[in-house]
């Protein structure tokens, strides 16, 4: 008999009702089920891969229903669906939980164990040879590696940081650190790193790879660091070590907790599922419904794939990874802390849809859509590297469609995403084109809730959603963050406008289509609500509530914010291109706009017919840039701030300068499943008398004709520093000034006056007055990186 002849015969129990018609073309599974029943509702399947197999004969032709009943499906390996498991629109492929039963598809295994005391709490257990696990789970519930310092769930940074992580006396503890991780933050917040440990040197330091999972390097930072899976660091309730050589899995098990009696379960398996199809032959009409899937592992160091010029890595992979989709969709699904990105949409897709799902504690982003970087045109891929204009591609739009189109993300609770991989977002759109973010709750994440990497292609539609409690681990970022570093984009602003003087089109040949922002609500405490990032272009933003941190409109060309409600705070515009044709018109501020390296030229198309709730002087502050002269000061007569509701009422100056209302009750998730358990932001009490607080008062000093001062609020991200970085800041250095003949310029940030730090303008003068008639070697950060500045005082400070 056959191969092909076998396999037949033994799924002929299953295949005949299916031929049929029989049972609407269902077929049942149950941990309990055996692959040699038939796989009704009394005599189910037991795997996935047994009913797939049974699926396929009939797929695409008539509607097949596989429902799986209560339990955990673990999987041997991951589930590839082809386009051998396509249905039709009229013949849909569905993969579904029984109504009213829990399903879960793990990718780990189930241990059952002979628990004995080891020492001071923790117990100890034999494994199998050759167990591999990557985290372990009591009671369905993620453990923690032993770890230095031990786990806060009130510690910001990694759940608990130590500068002494890796110094030499910690690291003298550890017999053999091989096997372990150093974790640190971006030395600017800007992300995080993560190294596998090798082994220590002979000099007794460690050995180590990795710190790759950044698009910006930086050395590691200096206080925000831990290390994990060291046994010497086993010492407190709910660590485990496994040491691999011995097969021995170590414990501590808190209070509480029966290991006879537990669940014990390991992590395997990077992907759950993956279906895997491509754009000449793709997986059609397949849909996943009311699944849980738990158990992926972590990827943290398969995380160094640059996305062009954003900040961002990638890994393209995920518990649920989409290669080659067509009309597809993931309805009301759970995805439980798993190790890396929860779904991972890859390169060529077309209208996938997710829909009703809870994303929660996953390891890295919530959902991502993520294209072929040879799809884009003279791509760059990083921050410092610059097109050739004359070579340039100047055909706008992509060049080949492998990347996702056309997709959706509707009525999601995603929440503490990036628990391992900090530069992640619970929604991360590179490379793309139409995505829809819809009626979304956001929050608890480490940095963004949702960003676009880049400007390819644009059309994407963020509307109805609540973001807040973001960028909660890093800095420098917004609850919206997105950048738009494209082909025409460096960060020598002066060319960017030569350039784009002599061809208007280069700031929209990747972003085609708009980036439209509407009607949702945001906060931020550590950054802004929307930040609108390094060259971003092409964006209509309208109808958004900003609860904390503002608007920040870096440079680029043709932002629209109209009809916008920004609390306690205002627009914050840094380094506008002259001509940017950008738009700031009937919102209500709260508060004098907070530009940086602004000029004068540089002020858009309309800044005008807005309402400020503080003062007359708010409003005229910046009339010299031809702002606001028909915009009013005034009470805004909000209906009820206090509750939320930013309406205003009938008789509203907000009124007669063209704002309209819109409603205060649609943003989040929709259904009454995920409404149940989504959280809502705080709302902030309105400042005292509707005023919003100035921005610190900054102690200036003159020098060499030079304005001096500490920096303030955005200027940490206008150039490119730190949010807790000191020194004096270059306000102002006329053409004509002794400190512009000696090469100081506007925007320098000044750290070091002959390697002495100056965190005010005395310790800069007293700094100075060192050193009279002599040298000054001045140590500025300028263009993005640390420079020395060699100089003699002309005159006297």
């Amino acid at each position: 008999m056959t191969r092909r002849a076998l396999i037949l015969s033994l799924l002929l129990p299953t295949l005949l009702p299916l031929a049929r018609g029989d049972a609407n073309s269902v077929l049942h599974l149950s941990p309990a089920g055996n692959d040699a029943n038939p796989g009704s509702a009394t005599k189910p399947l037991a795997s996935l891969a047994a009913a797939q197999r049974a699926a396929r004969a009939v797929a695409g032709k008539q509607p097949v229903t596989v429902l799986l009943h209560t339990g955990t499906y673990y999987l041997p390996e991951t589930l590839r669906f082809t386009a051998e498991d396509s249905g039709t629109d009229k013949s849909p492929v569905v993969y579904a939980a029984a109504p009213g039963e829990s399903a879960v598809i793990s990718g780990g295994a189930l241990l059952h164990l002979e628990w004995s005391p080891f020492r001071d709490g923790i117990l100890q257990a034999k494994t199998s040879a050759g167990l591999v696990m990557d985290q372990l789970f009591i009671n369905g519930q993620r453990q923690h590696m032993a770890r230095y310092p031990n786990y806060d769930p009130k510690a910001a940074q990694f759940n608990g940081s130590a500068p002494d992580a890796i110094a030499p006396e910690r690291v003298a503890r550890w017999s053999d650190p091989t096997g372990g991780y150093i974790h640190a933050m971006h030395a600017s917040l800007w992300g995080d790193f993560h190294w596998r440990i090798l082994g220590k040197k002979a000099d007794g330091t460690l050995d180590y790879e990795g710190g790759w999972q950044n698009n910006r390097p930086s050395p590691m930072h200096p206080k925000f660091r831990f290390v994990e899976n060291l046994r010497e660091e086993l010492d407190a309730p709910e660590e485990w070590f496994h040491d691999a050589r011995s097969g021995i899995l170590y414990f501590y098990p808190p209070a509480g907790v029966d290991l006879k009696s537990a669940t014990v379960e390991v992590v395997r398996l990077r992907h759950l599922i993956e279906v895997d199809g491509t754009r000449e032959n793709p997986v059609k009409f397949l849909t996943l419904r009311g699944l849980t899937f738990r158990h992926a592992a972590r990827t943290f160091m398969e995380n160094r794939e640059p996305l062009l010029r954003s900040d961002w890595t990638t890994y393209r992979g995920g518990a649920l990874l989409l290669n080659g989709a067509e009309d597809s969709s993931v309805e009301n699904c759970d995805f439980d802390q798993l190790g890396g990105n929860a779904i991972f949409v890859n390169n060529y897709n077309r209208r996938i849809s997710v829909r009703g799902c809870l994303i929660r504690e996953c390891g890295a982003n919530g959902v991502a859509f993520v294209g072929d970087p040879k799809a884009v045109r003279s791509p760059n891929f990083n921050y410092l590297e610059r097109s050739d204009y004359l070579k340039m591609d100047r055909t706008p739009g992509p060049q080949t469609d492998n990347y996702a189109a056309d997709c959706l993300v509707e009525d999601c609770l995603i929440t503490r995403s990036g628990r391992f991989e900090k530069q992640t977002a619970a929604v991360h759109i590179s490379m793309a084109q139409g995505i829809t973010v819809r009626h979304c709750s956001i929050y608890d994440v480490p940095r963004a809730g949702i960003n676009i990497g880049d400007g390819c292609w644009g059309g994407h539609l963020i509307e109805f959603c609540d973001v807040f409690d973001t960028v909660m681990e890093t800095g420098d970022h917004g609850s919206f963050n997105s950048w738009g570093r494209d082909r025409y984009w460096n960060p020598d602003g002066a060319s960017v406008v030569n350039e784009v003087t002599a061809d208007s089109n280069l700031p929209f040949l990747d972003v085609v289509k708009p980036n439209v922002l509407r009607n949702n609500r945001w906060r931020c405490d550590h950054g802004w609500d929307v930040d609108l990032d390094d060259g971003s272009s092409n964006y209509t933003i309208t109808n958004n509530v900003f609860l904390a941190g503002g608007l920040k409109l870096r440079e680029g060309y043709r932002r629209s914010a109209t009809n916008n409600i920004i609390v306690n705070s205002s627009l914050h515009p840094h380094v506008w291109f002259p001509n940017s044709e950008d738009v700031f018109a009937q919102n209500i501020v709260m508060g004098a706009y907070l530009p940086a390296l602004m000029k004068a030229e540089h002020w858009g198309r309309e800044v005008d017919h807005n309402l400020f709730t503080t003062t007359e002087a708010d409003r005229t502050k910046f009339a010299d840039k031809g702002c606001d002269a028909n915009s009013l000061a005034g009470d805004p007569l909000f209906m009820d701030a206090a509750h939320g509701d930013f309406r205003v009422m009938e008789g509203s100056p907000a009124l007669k300068l063209g704002f309209v209302n819109f409603p205060m009750d649609q943003f989040g998730v929709s259904s009454s499943r995920l409404k149940a358990v989504a959280r809502t932001p705080e709302i902030p009490a309105l400042k005292v008398n509707g005023k919003a607080a100035p921005p610190p008062t900054a102690k200036e000093v003159q020098w060499q004709g030079a304005r001096l001062r500490a920096m303030q609020g955005q200027e940490f991200s206008s150039i490119g520093v730190a949010a807790d970085a000191q020194g004096m800041f270059a306000a102002e250095v006329p053409d004509g000034s002794a400190a512009f003949a000696a090469g100081l310029r506007q925007g320098d940030f000044i750290q070091r006056v002959n390697q002495a730090p100056v965190k005010n303008g005395g310790e800069f003068l007293t700094a100075v007055s060192a050193t009279p008639g002599g040298k000054l070697n001045l140590e500025i950060f300028r263009s993005q990186k640390t420079q020395t500045l060699t100089i003699s005082p002309l005159t006297k400070p």
